[in-house]
């Protein structure tokens, strides 16, 4: 076995003799370089065997991409010419849907007015990744809410819907990983105010500007302390450079291994718009929302009112589409914030193509970091797409589409690279959507399995090797079902369910 590291968090593996083709994969967190070591800092064989070697420790652990979750011990090693820490984890891949948009680095800060920054702050455990970030704003931008159905929510999740109810504008997010602050009581909430007041006074705007996001063990506070003394340091921290952008999205994950960080350009009217975003999720993900915080950010120039609509929308369609394991968390939070410096026209109402191509772009960044989410499930191999047509609206298709994205049994099937039609079915027919069973057919990928509510005959083996190959690749397994003749199509998200979905969370607290 060979072990050889092609760029910046890129490992390529194969057999020893070269005869038989190696795959490229991530580099696990632990050998991700930050920049390449020179030559001059050690040998190559040197460099071969610490890779080769890290390598084979990663294998012995069954190629399991999670289990470095829990090689705490393993966290950082220095070297004369470069340092490997688990406080950088590779960027997630970006599934954006097809249109008429193109991405740009930047994330959060791509658009214009916003700036970014990520630090640790010491509320992590030492020598952990960073877990402090703040997105800003230069002006007054229209602000948008999405948050957890979740009746026990936490404090930020409370502070944040009052502050929305009252203020049509917001400046600055402040993320926060380590602590939920949600079961904590009246203290945990005057924790949220004392946090945002004091991030309000430091940039000089309102406290009702300020929105605050928490990830990470319900039950517990924030560590206040430590985040107020950090705040300076981020303040001084923020830019509007990629790296700002990049920080932040490593700073408000957790069990993530990728970063989830996306920002797209189009033409909105006459003028050229951007859209940007940054999420955190791996588990804990089931409508609505998922364990997931999310910052949206753009440039268009839209009124709030229609911009709450716009969001309220693109959530449906995508982080409200995402399923890992059905629990939905107590923190899910998303922030949308436009500055309308790009110049553009303001966007007054829904109607209109304006309108139509701002919504169409925010879909867009929304569906491809809700799909990162579910890529990143903990424990999954591949991602899960359910796409079902027929239906008689999108609201009906949607729900279908979520029930077989949801379904344990189909995600074990895929798993197991089992092709069984029947636990889709199943999940299809008890959606709580009426259809007509003769209406109802099931394709994995491009192998019909299901036509006219009748079983068909299909090569076992072929639609196996379709979902073993997704595996190894980590690649998307595509399930697609009609039930019928109407206008209405929806798509969901989920992942498999593996051994070590089991193993992550017997060991890791919530």
């Amino acid at each position: 076995m060979r072990a050889i590291c092609l760029s910046q968090g890129l490992l390529w593996t194969g057999p020893s003799d070269d005869r038989r083709p190696g795959k490229v994969r991530p580099l696990p967190q632990f050998v991700l370089f930050d920049h390449p070591p020179s030559p001059s800092a050690f040998s190559l064989p040197l460099l071969t065997w610490f890779i080769t070697s890290v390598f084979q420790l990663w294998s012995s652990f069954q190629c399991s991409r999670r289990h470095q979750r829990h090689l705490k011990f393993f966290s950082a090693v220095s070297l004369d010419a470069g340092t490997i820490s688990a406080s950088h984890i590779p960027a997630a891949p970006i599934l954006l849907p097809e249109g008429p948009w193109k991405q740009l680095p930047g994330g959060v800060t791509a658009a214009k007015g916003f700036k970014a920054a990520g630090i640790y702050g010491g509320l992590r455990a030492k020598g952990e990744k960073p877990d402090l970030a703040l997105v800003t704003c230069d002006v007054d931008a229209a602000a948008a809410g999405a948050f957890t159905t979740n009746i026990v929510a936490a404090a930020p999740v409370i502070y944040c819907k009052r502050i929305l109810d009252t203020s049509e504008t917001g400046r600055a997010v402040l993320i926060n990983a380590g602590q939920a602050n949600a079961a904590t009581g009246d203290a945990g909430y005057q924790d949220v105010i004392e946090c945002s007041n004091t991030v309000a006074e430091l940039l000089q705007i309102g406290q009702e500007s300020v929105l605050v996001e928490s990830t990470g063990v319900i039950g517990q506070r924030i560590k206040k302390e430590a985040l107020l003394s950090s705040l300076p340091t981020l303040i001084a921290s923020l830019t509007s450079s990629t790296e700002g952008a990049d920080s932040a999205a490593v700073a408000i994950t957790t069990t993530d291994l990728v970063s989830k960080s996306v920002a797209v350009e189009t033409k909105v009217g006459s003028s050229l718009i951007r859209v940007g975003g940054m999420a955190k999720g791996s588990g804990m993900i089931h409508p609505n929302m998922a364990t997931m915080l999310g910052v949206i950010t753009t440039d268009a120039s839209v009124a709030t009112s229609v911009w709450r609509e716009m969001v309220r929308k693109s959530v449906d369609r995508s982080f409200n589409q995402i399923t890992v394991d059905g629990d939905t968390s107590t923190n899910d939070t998303v922030i949308a914030l436009a500055s309308g410096l790009s110049g553009s026209t303001k966007i007054s109402s829904l109607e209109g193509s304006d309108a139509a191509q701002l919504q169409a772009c925010l879909d867009a960044v929304m569906q491809g970091l809700a799909k990162s989410i579910a890529w990143d499930g903990e424990g999954a191999t591949c991602l899960i797409e359910v796409s079902v047509s027929g239906a008689k609206d999108e609201t009906e298709a949607a729900k279908i589409a979520r029930s077989v994205a949801a379904s344990s049994l189909v995600k074990a099937a895929v798993y197991g690279r089992d092709p069984n039609w029947g636990r889709i079915a199943s999940a299809v027919g008890y959606a709580g959507i009426q259809f007509d069973l003769k209406d109802l057919c099931i394709s994995l990928g491009n192998i019909e399995l299901m036509n006219s509510g009748q079983p068909l005959p299909f090569d076992r083996d072929s639609a196996s090797s379709y979902l073993r190959h997704a595996g190894e690749i980590h690649g998307t397994v595509e399930i697609r079902v009609s039930v019928g003749h109407g206008e209405g199509s929806g798509r969901a998200w989920g992942c498999d369910l593996s051994y070590d979905y089991v193993k992550i969370n017997a060991e890791y607290t919530t």
